[in-house]
């Protein structure tokens, strides 16, 4: 006899896949924005303004959270920090979303 059984709505797995997505979205904009600083990207262009501005954004709460002397390791580090911490959490609530 069954005593509990695990439903999954389709509803749930749909905002799973949003949330990751979103937790993704966000990676990715940090991560074009570094690889754009270290690439030396013309900051007068809009799509490099535009990344950068989105990425200062989502990593305003990690940027300083370290501090280094050469400024490459300061962005890499600020900004990675909060990419890493969007994967982890958002895949985390993903998953979590995805059970019920």
């Amino acid at each position: 006899m069954r005593t509990h059984a695990r439903v999954h709505t389709r509803g749930s797995r749909t905002a799973g896949r949003a949330v990751a997505l979103a937790a993704d979205l966000a990676a990715l904009v940090i991560a074009v924005w570094i690889l754009l600083y270290l690439l030396d990207a013309n900051r007068g262009n809009e799509v490099v303004e535009f990344f950068h501005d989105a990425a200062t954004w989502l990593a305003a709460w990690s940027y300083d959270l370290f501090t280094f002397g050469r400024e490459w390791v300061q962005v890499v580090v600020g900004y990675g920090v909060a990419a890493v911490v969007y994967l982890l959490v958002g895949h985390a609530l993903a998953r979590a979303l995805h059970r019920f």
